[in-house]
């Protein structure tokens, strides 16, 4: 394990345009120089006793540093804490690097290649919406991990300026082709300014994808707006999987139903019709108890939870690392729909190993194992 509490690299701020420099994202599912997680300690999303969550966490980092290697971000009141709780874990460099949360997904940096260069772009985080439906009412040190984590790695960093985006509001294929939801891209709380059309110019400049597909809505009470990757994912080009319900009387079935006809209608980049698998969603609602409510330490300006509030429970939020596929799971009387989660998505990754990580604890933070990952591709 390599442990690093500053000595940054040197790195450069761009102003120009990821594609315009020759850069693309790869897809998620193309191999990884490394993943990125911060360490859960915030209590109005992990308690105020964040252990379980930590434990989820470092059962997702065992199984990816199989693989790969794994930068863990942890501010300076919990570097040597959370220097301890990864030093059997072979492959695990710690960054002192300040953050408001754990989701690396939202808040680091997407990370672009061309050929063996890689770039990382920092865009502008708001909390999922900012002062009209952002989730929390500080967010700055959120805001400057992107470019922290660039200059750690010595990787040199576009910044997108204004643009808010988060990591989880999109999935690429490698081939031209990216996923979104409506709900999310187009909420007043991101870039109002903008039109659909000058979203996808603005994703199509820092990103060089050529199609942006439209789902129109995401996982039933995701409180960032319905990321796309609670709700669908590519698992190959021209293949993606559905969260979905046979429940009419689920408030996810109308959700799914429109995803699938819109998914049903269209073609890739590539102009092929996409190949969708059904993945279901929890056979039961997770919901938060009063015992997980009254754990919660919320500060001011943070959204709440109610006991009885339904969480955005999906296994379409698994991360694809370079050894295995991580799966939530949720247990209980969700047993049967964990294992045929588990069936579905080996089915759609045959090289990789299909592994199911107990991920309850990550959910009650507000998103799941895709949420808390990042990717950095290898070049």
């Amino acid at each position: 394990m390599k442990i690093s509490k500053g000595g940054f690299l040197d790195m450069a701020m761009l102003h120009t345009r990821p594609a315009a420099d020759g850069f693309a994202m790869p897809a998620e599912f193309a191999p990884h120089r490394a993943t990125v997680l911060i360490w859960p300690v915030r209590p109005g999303s992990w308690g105020r006793d964040p252990s379980a969550a930590q434990k989820a966490f470092l059962d997702v980092i065992a199984e990816i540093a199989k693989g790969e290697e794994v930068y863990l971000l942890a501010g300076a009141a919990d570097f040597a804490v959370a220097k301890a709780a990864v030093a059997d874990i072979a492959r695990v460099t710690v960054f002192q690097i300040e953050s408001d949360d754990a989701w690396a997904r939202d808040v680091g940096p997407t990370f672009v290649t061309r050929g063996k260069e890689l770039r990382g772009i920092s865009w502008r985080f708001n909390a999922w919406g900012g002062e009209v439906d952002g989730l929390y009412a500080q967010w700055d040190k959120d805001d400057a991990v992107a470019p922290a984590l660039c200059k750690a790695l010595g990787v040199d960093c576009y910044d997108a300026g204004d643009f808010v985006l988060e990591g989880g509001s999109i999935h690429v294929d490698g081939e031209g082709t990216l996923l979104t939801t409506e709900a999310c891209l187009l909420s007043a709380g991101r870039n109002p300014s903008l039109s659909r059309e000058q979203i996808e110019a603005t994703l199509a400049e820092y990103l060089d994808i050529r199609k942006v597909l439209w789902l129109p809505r995401g996982i039933y009470q995701d409180e960032t707006n319905e990321h796309v990757d609670n709700v669908c994912a590519f698992t190959a080009p021209g293949e993606v999987v559905l969260a979905w319900t046979d429940n009419r009387d689920d408030p996810q079935y109308p959700l799914s139903r429109a995803g699938l006809d819109y998914l049903n209608s269209v073609t890739d980049a590539g102009g092929r019709k996409l190949k969708v698998r059904l993945l279901p969603i929890p056979d039961h609602p997770i919901l938060c108890t009063e015992a997980d409510c009254a754990a919660y330490d919320f500060a001011p300006g943070e959204d709440m939870r109610e006991p009885g509030d339904r969480l955005a429970g999906s296994y379409a939020n698994f991360y694809v690392a370079n050894s295995a596929v991580l799966v939530p799971q949720f247990g209980g009387e969700n047993a049967e729909s964990d294992a045929r989660a588990l069936a579905i998505l080996q089915e759609a990754f045959p090289g990789r190993r299909v592994v199911g990580i107990d991920a309850r604890a990550i959910l009650l933070g507000g998103g799941n194992i895709h949420c808390i990952t990042q990717q950095i591709p290898l070049v």
